[in-house]
């Protein structure tokens, strides 16, 4: 989720619970049950930094595999660019503390080199020529 604060854009980023000070990554969970992709997207960013957001455009997919309990697990991951809409960044309910220590606005044009995970980084420079073109 992107939005621009002082004349920069700046995008929601989360440390997730249990991680060290620093590490960025981007909002995200699982699609419930008759959940759209895109609308999953919308709740999981409210649900892990607490604003609210309006759908842009589909970013792209980043695919991995990683072994759980000795199983190896293929997983698609949909990434959106949302826009702010409202509310307050970090004023998530009490029980997503569980997920998420910390959400901060970082800025758009530092998201490659300051999120974690290589996808992410991906869609961070995705959202950066979306922005570039003119959103």
């Amino acid at each position: 989720m992107i939005r621009k604060l002082r004349g920069e854009w700046v995008f929601a980023a989360i440390r997730p619970a249990g991680k060290k000070p620093g590490l960025w990554a981007l909002p995200k969970g699982n699609i419930g049950p008759g959940e759209k992709p895109d609308a999953t997207a919308l709740r999981e960013v409210e649900e892990e930094t607490g604003v609210q957001a309006r759908l842009v455009t589909k970013l792209g997919d980043v695919r991995y595999v990683y072994t759980w309990a000795g199983e190896r697990i293929f997983k698609v991951v949909s990434f959106y660019l949302l826009r702010y809409s409202r509310g307050r960044l970090g004023a998530i309910e009490p029980e997503m503390r569980v997920e998420v220590d910390e959400a901060r606005w970082l800025p758009l044009a530092d998201g490659p080199k300051l999120l974690a995970y290589g996808g992410e980084k991906q869609m961070a420079e995705k959202a950066l020529a979306e922005v570039r073109d003119g959103l």
